[in-house]
């Protein structure tokens, strides 16, 4: 099938007019994250949090179990920090992924709802093939990655099970996210709106400005 330039163009223009929305979204929840971490005692670069992650995890990928690779790997947060999911950067919910999933699990991130799971990490691993359209991107990474159907389901399954376990050492944080997640969605929605419409006001006018001193 021929490369679809002119819908692959039309969709880049789009995203960057959200990109500077997305990005005070991101440090909100940062900031947020922050008070977070001085009411628990512990944030993600604190060694013992290190040592945690590494116990449970290993070298590997916590969603496909790869061996991860230098310049391959990504800081992950299983429930992502943006305006659906509402993830904050705090223990428990950060760990390392590789990039490849790193990058498939944002389809299901940018979800307004999810269908499969209540929180975006699971979701992702319940993209087993069995229940989704046949045109799901998602089910078609994880056959990729695990082609024989057995395997794919116990690593998934194995996958979701460690994660839970691993975010049960972790309550206090867990507890606070879901308390300020019901409080913040609505705040989150109005900021991003309001940031986007304010950015393409102050950004005409900048321009309009700017065209009339070179005419």
């Amino acid at each position: 099938m021929q490369f679809d330039t002119a819908s692959y163009l039309r969709k880049a223009t789009s995203r960057a007019k959200s990109d500077v929305a997305n990005k005070l979204i991101s440090m909100l929840l940062h900031e947020i994250s922050r008070r977070v971490v001085d009411v628990v005692g512990m944030g993600v670069t604190d060694a013992a949090y290190a040592r945690e992650v590494v116990a449970t995890f290993g070298d590997r990928c916590g969603y496909c179990q790869r061996v991860l690779e230098t310049g391959h790997t990504s800081v992950e947060h299983m429930e992502g920090m943006n305006r659906f999911r509402i993830g904050l950067h705090v223990p428990g919910n950060v760990i390392v992924a590789c990039k490849h999933c790193n990058g498939s699990k944002r389809r299901d991130d940018q979800l307004p709802t999810l269908i499969l799971a209540e929180s975006g990490w699971e979701s992702f691993l319940s993209h087993n093939g069995t229940r989704c359209s046949p045109g799901c991107k998602t089910c078609a990474y994880w056959q990729a990655v695990w082609p024989d159907i057995e395997q794919r389901t116990d690593v998934l399954r194995t996958a979701v099970q460690r994660i839970k376990t691993f975010r049960e050492s972790y309550k206090s944080s867990n507890e606070w996210s879901i308390r300020i997640r019901a409080s913040i969605k609505t705040k989150a929605d109005l900021l991003y709106r309001e940031c986007q419409k304010s950015a393409q006001q102050q950004i005409q006018v900048m321009a309009a400005e700017l065209f009339q001193e070179l005419n």
